[in-house]
């Protein structure tokens, strides 16, 4: 098989499986590298033993060039390649079936540990028809949040790859902060510009449930808010944060009335709303998006995680924004 691939597909079944960052790292800077060489140069540094002693190669990712290039299937992916045969999880594989695209990731323009090419290749790879780009606003700095012009650059960009990917859509979007008051972190004139806007609250997450809850209605319905993303900040794993304290009916109710999606965030450490509020969100009537918030490839495939909240919590299949074509998606938002 291709080196480059086997090499992706390692680094894509080890962020899949959360394993350490180095290790990733390690894998996708060896199919970067191997992918800048050429195949003359490649077969000539195999026959010699000499690949070890390029920059960005290791005992390990060289291994897999050389089995690679023997014809094999290398044993270091044989053997990830086992393991991801167990299901992440049981359940939600009926919602993830009617699923088409992803409302949530990030690229290496923020925080996001990738190009934007490797994102969208990747969710092409898992089948998407569609899914938004979705980068940190200008005052979450310690996530290179986009300024205004970083963000128009990044619209072209997006133009000229979907020229290259057609028929699957890479939309332009943003997730945007949600400031204390309620008001969104970026230009309403840019963000009408935009194809999905998905508004979360990243600061202040402790302030009183009052004033939280008037922040949070004030973002589902400014015009251009479509999602609200990971509605109670809540990490669950590690050191762990508490929830915000917000009265969730009125806000889902805001929801409803704007007809702003929830996000069902998929990442491990979020599974946000918890259960109780993914309920009551239902019996609101709101719509959903069930979203990966991905800051790498491999986390494209998490969508599992809230498929399984969602099965089991009743959320209805169509009022899931992310089951819709890309056609439906757009005349909504």
């Amino acid at each position: 098989m291709d080196p480059v691939d086997a090499l992706r597909r390692i680094a894509f079944l080890l962020e899949r499986d959360q394993a350490a960052t180095y290790r990733v790292q390690a894998f996708r800077k060896a199919a970067a590298t191997v992918g800048a060489m050429t195949g003359h140069e490649i077969a000539e540094r195999v026959a010699s033993g000499s690949l070890e002693s390029v920059r960005g190669i290791g005992p390990k990712t060289a291994q897999v060039v050389r089995e690679a290039l023997a014809g094999e299937v290398p044993g270091y992916l044989q053997r990830l390649e086992a393991a991801a045969a167990d299901p992440l999880m049981e359940g939600g594989e009926t919602l993830l079936a009617l699923l088409r695209g992803d409302c949530h990731l990030h690229s290496d323009w923020s925080d996001g540990g990738s190009p934007i090419e490797e994102m969208g290749r990747t969710a092409i790879e898992l089948g998407h028809e569609w899914a938004v780009l979705t980068e940190h606003s200008p005052r979450l700095t310690v996530a290179n949040g986009l300024s205004p012009e970083r963000l128009r650059r990044q619209l072209e960009v997006v133009a000229a790859l979907n020229e290259q990917w057609a028929p699957f859509r890479l939309l332009t979007g943003i997730e945007c902060d949600i400031l204390p008051d309620g008001s969104l972190d970026q230009e309403d004139r840019l963000l009408e510009q935009l194809d999905v806007v998905v508004v979360s609250a990243h600061s202040k997450l402790r302030m009183d449930a009052r004033a939280m809850t008037r922040r949070l209605v004030a973002a589902v319905r400014h015009p251009q808010a479509n999602v609200l993303g990971h509605c109670t900040g809540r990490l669950i794993t590690g050191r762990g944060r508490p929830e915000s304290e917000f009265d969730a009916d009125e806000v889902f109710a805001a929801c409803a009335e704007a007809g702003t999606a929830v996000e069902i965030n998929s990442r491990p450490e979020r599974l946000d709303p918890p259960r109780r509020l993914l309920r009551r969100a239902v019996d609101a009537g709101v719509l959903f998006a069930i979203d990966t918030d991905a800051h790498a490839p491999g986390q494209l495939d998490w969508q599992i995680f809230g498929c399984a909240r969602a099965e089991e919590c009743g959320v209805p299949a169509e009022r899931v924004i992310t089951s819709w074509p890309v056609e439906e998606l757009l005349a909504w938002s």
